[in-house]
């Protein structure tokens, strides 16, 4: 995490509940949940890190993520959203791609810092 706010937040006692208490109604309140998305379906995929990453998943999980992105694509169209029913739930909204985005990252920094090194005479 590169935000320093947020680092000190996470260290006060009691801080990192209270955030997920308010994180969920902000969750719900953005709608992506009553069209089938999940969080990180909004990752934007114009990012070389985020397109390698969605590459690297298995067959089934980007067959899925797309099936949303177009269910969702026909709600907007339509305007509506799902039944309520159909609607993602909380427990199945976990972060899919965060890993790999996170792998990638760690990836280019290693060999960032192998490019960087000088061979001594």
């Amino acid at each position: 995490m590169s935000n320093p706010i947020a680092r000190t937040l996470l260290r006060v006692p009691g801080a990192k509940s209270l955030i997920n208490k308010l994180a969920e109604p902000y969750r719900n309140l953005a709608g992506y949940r009553q069209v089938g998305l999940r969080h990180d379906d909004l990752i934007d995929t114009l990012n070389p890190v985020v397109t390698k990453a969605v590459s690297r998943l298995p067959m089934r999980e980007k067959h899925d993520r797309v099936y949303r992105h177009r269910r969702a694509m026909q709600c907007s169209l339509a305007q509506t959203i799902l039944p309520k029913e159909e609607w993602t739930k909380p427990e199945e909204d976990v972060p899919y791609l965060q890993p790999y985005i996170d792998e990638i990252i760690r990836e280019n920094a290693e060999r960032a810092e192998l490019d960087s090194l000088v061979r001594a005479k």
